[in-house]
């Protein structure tokens, strides 16, 4: 039983991963709204820490699909990951501790005040990151073509977070070698 449950999790998180190339290559066979219905599912699953916030955008996402245009709720989904990620950090700035600060904490511990500022910092850019990115993510769900929506979502999008992650990265190993 355990087995099966892995095997699904990676599967489910292969398919995340994938979305748009996914729709891209069977919008035309499936149609919109199987895989509308997929990804609602998906953004739920794949973001448990989230789950009321991954709940409300999945629903959000139908909406769109019952009272606009279920293509245009199919190639929300980037949107609504955007949507619920730029949530979940923005509000850790308010209550409790930022989301970076909580994932700097697993490897340490006993984080120093200029860490605890440092990732403060850093969740703010990613809520930035995510502004910039849901909006292209959008605009592309409006106006782009299907393969140009699932180039940037599926791809360009993608390397963006590698190279937001590549750049922080860099930042905090130079930081912590002057503060040494």
């Amino acid at each position: 039983m355990r087995i099966l449950a892995i095997v699904a999790a990676v599967l489910a998180t292969g398919l995340a991963m994938t979305w748009p190339l996914t729709v891209w290559l069977l919008q035309g066979t499936l149609g919109p709204w199987p895989l509308l219905l997929v990804g609602c599912g998906l953004i739920a699953w794949r973001l448990p820490q989230a789950r009321g916030l991954a709940f409300v955008a999945a629903i959000a996402l139908l909406v769109v699909g019952f009272a606009i245009d279920a293509e245009l709720g199919m190639r929300g989904y980037p949107v609504a990951v955007n949507a619920v990620l730029l949530a979940t950090f923005a509000l850790s700035l308010w209550r409790g501790m930022p989301v970076v600060e909580q994932l700097a904490r697993i490897k340490e511990p006993n984080l120093p005040a200029r860490g605890v500022i440092y990732t403060r910092r850093v969740t703010q850019a990613w809520c930035g990151f995510f502004v910039v990115n849901g909006s292209i993510a959008a605009w592309s769900a409006l106006y782009a073509d299907l393969a140009a929506w699932s180039l940037y979502n599926g791809v360009i999008s993608y390397a963006l977070i590698a190279l937001m992650f590549t750049g922080e990265w860099c930042c905090r190993r130079r930081l912590r070698r002057y503060a040494s």
